[in-house]
């Protein structure tokens, strides 16, 4: 993962800047909830403006429903499946065999679950075996595509849906008591699964069942790569995606009238739909920044996504709380006369803007520490 480049700076030019942004994007905007920006959009001073309806998009629905920021872990394990066939092409076109590119999908799967799973240790002090953060998750998602993508694209789409169908089937059929209830939180096959894991459940809802029908996104990612990398027309490309993007989301909301469409348990529909919305996104920024050639306001987003796996950590890890007390001292100083939301906000501001410029510092001196 950590890699020293002496080509860095001028891979923005040369890569699918479309994925770098994507991936930046993503980051950036989930490196500022470390920062609690969002949470002060939806502070009671704030209620009934667009501000408050503006922050509650950047809050998970609490069950039943879909916001915005339901979607930020689904795009960025549809991301790294993006980038899977792009990175073992050029690995094998410098010289490595596929069984050396296997070993370090399997090395990689192998350390962001050490990873994540290290993350769930630091707040209680003491081993905890649970899959429910992005970097436990994508440990499985990432390593079951990477394992069929040599499969032929239906094959891939099959295994897809059949993740998806056989989540359904479990939990509208699991027949253990006090876990046969299909969608009411803490009652589900996902909530039996960690028991049976952990011995605990999450206090939010959610469950580490969710890597598993959730591995379509990055299988999907898989062949969404695939297509990008062939020799059909710019155009056609960009069109393909979009056309796959609607149709993922046509069948998630339908069938969202007879399955809920629950992030916390990455229900069948959650998947269907969010998984359109990845095309979508992927769909539009190829044909703005790669087809377009739109690309100088990208690099700011891109800079971050160069260095995900770093951030990520940086922030989940608690570094964004030692960044905020140190920016706040100055917030209130300069600011405090306007009052403590408003201080408050800038210490965030503040916070989010030298997670930023650590990713920036890392970029010129051409250290890439990503997934």
């Amino acid at each position: 993962m950590p890699t020293r480049d002496a080509s860095a700076p001028s891979t923005l030019t040369d890569r699918l800047l479309s994925l770098d942004f994507f991936r930046g994007l993503t980051m950036f905007l989930l490196i500022g909830e470390s920062t609690r920006i969002y949470e002060r959009l939806i502070d009671p001073a704030f209620q009934g403006t667009l501000i408050y309806a503006i922050g509650t998009q950047f809050h998970h629905h609490p069950w039943n429903g879909l916001r915005f920021w339901d979607l930020i872990q689904p795009f960025f394990m549809f991301i790294v499946g993006v980038a899977i066939p792009f990175s073992v092409s050029k690995r094998l076109a410098a010289g490595d065999s596929r069984a050396t590119v296997t070993r370090h999908a399997v090395r990689r799967a192998f350390l962001l679950l050490l990873l994540g799973w290290a993350l769930y240790c630091i707040e209680p002090g003491r081993i905890t075996f649970r899959f429910q953060n992005v970097l436990a998750q994508l440990s499985v998602t990432y390593l079951l595509a990477y394992l069929i993508m040599r499969k032929k694209p239906r094959t891939q789409i099959a295994v897809a849906f059949g993740l998806l169908a056989a989540t359904e089937l479990l939990y509208r059929f699991f027949p253990v008591a006090g876990f046969d209830q299909a969608f009411v939180p803490d009652h589900n096959f996902g909530s039996y699964v960690d028991m049976l894991i952990s011995g605990e459940l999450s206090s939010g809802h959610w469950v580490s069942f969710n890597a598993i029908p959730t591995a379509a996104h990055t299988i999907w990612g898989v062949l969404a790569g695939q297509w990008l990398m062939g020799g059909a027309p710019p155009n056609r490309k960009a069109g393909r995606l979009a056309a796959a993007g609607l149709a993922l989301l046509a069948a998630g909301y339908g069938l969202g009238f007879v399955t809920p469409i629950i992030k916390r348990i990455a229900t069948s529909s959650f998947v269907l739909a969010s998984g359109g919305w990845c095309l979508l996104v992927l769909a539009l920024s190829y044909w703005v920044i790669d087809i377009k050639r739109l690309r100088g306001w990208t690099k700011f987003f891109a800079i971050v996504g160069m260095n995900s796996l770093f951030i990520y950590l940086v922030q989940e890890s608690g570094g964004t709380n030692w960044l905020t007390r140190l920016v706040a001292p100055f917030a209130n100083g300069f600011f405090g006369w306007w009052g403590k939301l408003p201080a408050q906000i800038i210490a965030s501001l503040g916070a989010w803007a030298l997670l930023w410029s650590m990713c920036l510092w890392l970029y010129r001196r051409k250290i890439l520490i990503k997934i």
